[in-house]
């Protein structure tokens, strides 16, 4: 079985998509992403969906788009998948991290750019056979930076790159203004029915 992760190489001067591959997690190799992966906000599925790899990822710096190929490292079409709906991600809608499986949907923990550039986290269910097809949205923020965590290099940002299920909880670490980090913990099964509701 392989393990894909993606990063973003950045030297400097220019950033630059990247894959790493391993068996074992003591060899990788590092591929390429050609084609629509431009920039930093792809983040794959964690398996095949319909018996393609798919992936979210971002084209204009605006909206949320999903991807599907054969193969890993070449990604040539991707379709709009979210736009921004609500005031606090009125200037710009991305992914934090892969898509988590659950059994009511694929859940994307997401960050939202609102007026003043205030970053917030959400989330969004979409369907698991038909993962273009958005199940429900939470209409107000998840996580937004309270008074502790606006200061810092880049104030007023709470940011994550991605969460996981433990045990009847979802856990999302993320960072406060790219100075540190923390956590927070949300119960998965109030979060899958206030999004199953949000329409």
């Amino acid at each position: 079985m392989n393990y894909y992760a993606t990063y973003t190489a950045y030297d400097g001067v220019a950033i630059l998509p990247k894959l790493l591959d391993t068996r074992d997690f003591y060899h990788f190799r590092v591929l390429p992403l050609h084609e629509i992966a431009q920039n930093k906000g792809m983040a794959l599925f964690p398996r095949k969906v319909n018996g393609k790899y798919a992936m979210l990822c971002r084209m204009d710096g605006f909206n949320n788009y999903i991807s599907f190929s054969d193969n890993i490292s070449i990604w040539r079409e991707a379709k709009l998948l979210q736009q921004p709906r609500f005031p606090w991600e009125f200037v710009q809608i991305g992914n934090c991290g892969s898509p988590i499986e659950t059994p009511e949907g694929w859940l994307v923990i997401t960050h939202g750019v609102g007026p003043m550039r205030e970053y917030v986290i959400g989330a969004s269910l979409f369907d698991l056979q038909n993962p273009e097809v958005e199940i429900g949205r939470l209409n107000s923020p998840l996580i937004m930076p309270n008074i502790l965590e606006r200061e810092g290099y880049v104030p007023n940002v709470v940011y994550s790159c991605g969460s996981m299920i433990h045990n009847d909880d979802l856990i999302i670490p993320y960072a406060m203004s790219d100075y540190s980090s923390t956590y927070a913990t949300v119960n998965l099964r109030e979060l899958l029915n206030e999004l199953k509701n949000s329409k």
